[in-house]
């Protein structure tokens, strides 16, 4: 699975686990085969909460809404540089990945952009 696909995975499955949808949502997704990977997507998923009960399970001050770096290490992903490379190589980044915090700026902006594209609701305080 991708970096990314990792991410959505512990936002947008870890929301479907707290809450389930309903039965004709997971009857519809049974029936179709398919439609099960994209529920999730489909569903407004209110990012925030999600991130913040991750960061509280952590114990320690972890910045998502600002930190590709505390993002990842909220959701339990390797937030090593070289996943962030990896990272960013999947997400098309075109600049100097050797300039990391440049690169963890860009990361952070396009997860955010990602996640409001793929049905997340994110905090009026992050810029997508």
């Amino acid at each position: 699975m991708s970096i990314f696909g990792k991410i959505m995975s512990a936002i947008f499955g870890s929301k479907a686990d707290a809450a389930p949808a309903g039965g004709g949502t997971a009857a519809a997704a049974e029936s179709s085969g398919g439609a099960a990977a994209a529920a999730p997507a489909a569903a407004t998923v209110d990012v925030a909460p999600i991130l913040d009960k991750a960061v509280a399970a952590k114990g320690e001050k972890l910045a998502w809404r600002t930190s590709i770096v505390d993002l990842m290490k909220a959701l339990d992903i390797d937030s090593s540089l070289g996943a962030r490379k990896d990272l960013a190589k999947e997400l098309g980044y075109t600049g100097d990945t050797n300039d990391s915090a440049s690169m963890n700026i860009w990361l952070h902006k396009q997860v955010m952009a990602k996640l409001a594209a793929n049905g997340g609701k994110l905090p009026p305080d992050i810029k997508h």
